[in-house]
């Protein structure tokens, strides 16, 4: 399992509501949360793949920005 973190520009939980469906669907994606209080509005995926672009053009197609800040095995 891979944990990936991204800043992002998720804000809300209609943002939240959003961006689901789409992480929710996404190949090797186990589990996944936003802290929507810290300033950087960190996106945690924890992945079985490890695949960052995958969860970056998943969020580009909503409408929505992510850049990888780390990535943990």
């Amino acid at each position: 399992m891979t944990q990936l973190r991204f800043k992002s520009n998720i804000k809300c939980g209609g943002c939240i509501s959003t961006v689901q469906p789409e992480l929710n669907n996404l190949h090797g994606v186990e589990s996944w949360e936003v802290d929507i209080l810290h300033p950087d509005k960190i996106l945690t995926v924890n992945s079985s793949t490890g695949d960052a672009q995958s969860v970056v053009e998943a969020l580009k197609a909503v409408g929505y920005q992510a850049e990888l800040l780390e990535s943990q095995a």
